[in-house]
């Protein structure tokens, strides 16, 4: 039996509407909708089956419209922002309408929550309890101590955009080498995404090729990044899989990163 090419699971997009309310550090005001209706008109249209939206930083803990896509829609799993001081009813149900993780977009901070405060301990015990991972994007110098943080209270780690240590050292950096070590110990998946975000040219292909050839098997996920914030109508969900087969030649392992392991990790 001929295996599908492509991804059956997109493991990262946003909706939204433009109406929604917006953070004050806001980085991006969207100009108009990426509605679920429009996103899953376009997994549709290229065989994607399963999708994980991802909590986008414009909408802070506005979690409301995830929330009723992931309700509605049984195909989909996401992830959610939330206060520190939420309690356990309130995460449950989340967790009861599809939310698999919590998003901690940390790299836009010149200072980061402190890990080891009673709240955040509070909420790492939570996630772990509930088998939920912890959605991270963090700068270069401090990843590995978030990392191994997260890792240290039980709680596994799901990595955005090839790790997105995009510096002049490139796959020499200590926070790329970092993210590497990571990926062998076991509890950190990285998604192969959103390659366009790299400044330094050439540097996304280097990475992924590094990463696939850690842990392509069974610690990398696909994902599209969809509707591409900042790039509209310059990527498209074709050149998103594309990257795919750009970076993971063989198809067996494609199969596994765009299909198996994003299913065990989101969906069981």
């Amino acid at each position: 039996m001929t295996r599908p090419d492509g991804p059956l699971v997109d493991s990262h997009f946003h909706v939204y509407t433009a109406d929604m309310p917006l953070t004050e550090t806001a980085w991006h005001r969207p100009d108009h909708d990426a509605s679920v209706e429009t996103c899953l008109a376009t997994l549709d249209a290229h065989g994607v089956t399963f999708g994980v939206i991802s909590a986008a930083s414009l909408f802070g803990t506005y979690n409301d419209y995830v929330r009723r896509a992931l309700c509605r829609h049984k195909r989909l799993r996401g992830t959610a922002i939330v206060d520190p001081a939420w309690d356990l009813d309130q995460l449950e149900r989340l967790r009861d309408d599809g939310f698999v993780g919590l998003r901690f977009l940390w790299r836009p901070l010149e200072r980061t929550p402190d890990l080891g405060s009673e709240s955040y301990r509070r909420l790492l015990r939570r996630c772990a309890d509930l088998g939920w991972h912890i959605h991270l994007t963090d700068r270069p110098e401090r990843i590995d101590t978030t990392i191994r943080a997260i890792e240290a209270a039980g709680v596994r780690v799901v990595l955005d955009h090839i790790g997105l240590i995009d510096t002049a050292a490139g796959v020499d950096d200590a926070g790329f080498r970092a993210v590497l070590a990571a990926v062998e110990r076991g509890r950190t998946w990285v998604k192969l995404s959103a390659g366009f975000r790299f400044t330094q040219p050439g540097l996304a292909d280097r990475c992924a090729a590094a990463l696939v050839a850690a842990g392509g098997w069974e610690r990398l996920v696909w994902a599209s990044d969809w509707p591409f914030a900042g790039f509209e109508g310059q990527v498209s969900y074709a050149d998103a899989i594309a990257a795919l087969h750009h970076w993971v030649p063989d198809a067996a392992m494609r199969h596994a990163i765009g299909g198996r392991t994003p299913l065990q990790l989101y969906f069981t």
